[in-house]
């Protein structure tokens, strides 16, 4: 376990209500409807970022915001860290309630052991488990092709054609991120897929009858050197996560266990991702990918 004792603080840009690296990036809202019509007019829009003059292929950094959360009023600071390190980003808009705590109540899981395995299976993937009542398409592996094909018609010149592979994204070229549910949508995703790189901040905490979920003992396709996670150390699930993360498989270098004071006002399950403190971890953790 890796404790953060000390972080410099960074200077940062600002542009229009979003904080980005100046040049020629490019900041796009997109809404979920526009790249596929079966889905809701009024869903929150995708985030996507880049840098227009980027050589070469840039890895992309997909983010899966937690419970409530949408890309759009995401952790800026980080995307703009991403970004300046060199990624693509795009912040999947997607079901992030009802969350998988709220679903897979104890009394639940004692009746069906791997309710959590089976939520996170039908949102990431869209099968069709009956522990939700999303459709397929609702899905965010479908819903990041989808708007993948929708930015190379509607973006030529961004090439976005190089990150899918068929009908699926080329993750080869993908590091996923996500903030507690966010998070576990991450690692469950990097479970069947070889991803570039998966960054957990204070990533979910599933469980089954008799413990954590049986999901996180499951052989992953990305290798555990990609993987990263955090979680701040007055958290109330500090000993889970921490758990989980061996469990999983995660390097000790790698499990950062974070204990800066929180920021006035904050709570310690956010710290993580929003304090500009933990900028030179952001950039460590970004730079653990193989491409």
């Amino acid at each position: 376990m890796r404790r953060i004792r000390k972080a410099a603080l960074a200077a940062f840009f600002v542009l229009a209500a979003v904080a980005l690296p100046c040049g020629a990036v490019e900041h796009l809202l997109v809404p979920p409807h526009d790249t596929d019509e079966r889905l809701g007019v009024n869903e929150p829009p995708h985030l996507v970022v880049y840098d227009r003059d980027a050589a070469g292929t840039p890895p992309l950094l997909i983010w899966l915001a937690g419970t409530n959360g949408h890309p759009s009023t995401g952790p800026q600071k980080f995307f703009a860290t991403a970004v300046d390190q060199g990624y693509r980003l795009i912040g999947i808009s997607y079901f992030s309630e009802p969350a998988v705590s709220q679903v897979c109540t104890q009394r639940r899981v004692r009746e069906q052991p791997r309710c959590a395995e089976a939520f996170r299976q039908q949102r990431v993937w869209g099968d069709q488990t009956g522990i939700v009542q999303d459709r397929p398409e609702d899905a965010i592996v479908p819903r990041l092709a989808q708007l993948l094909r929708h930015l190379q018609k509607s973006d030529p010149a961004g090439d976005w054609g190089r990150y899918l592979d068929g009908d699926e994204p080329r993750w080869a070229l993908i590091t996923a991120a996500g903030q507690s549910q966010g998070g576990g949508m991450a690692a469950y995703l990097a479970k069947s897929r070889k991803l570039a790189g998966v960054i957990m901040f204070s990533g979910g905490w599933d469980h089954g009858r008799d413990g954590i979920a049986a999901w996180y003992r499951r052989d992953s396709a990305t290798p555990a050197e990609r993987w990263s996670g955090t979680y701040h150390v007055d958290e109330n699930q500090a000993g889970t996560m921490d758990q989980i993360y061996r469990t999983l498989g995660l390097p000790p270098s790698h499990i950062h266990a974070l204990n800066l004071p929180v920021m006035p006002g904050h709570l310690p399950h956010g710290e993580g991702i929003s304090n500009i403190a933990y900028q030179p971890l952001w950039r460590e953790m970004l730079g653990t990918v193989s491409l």
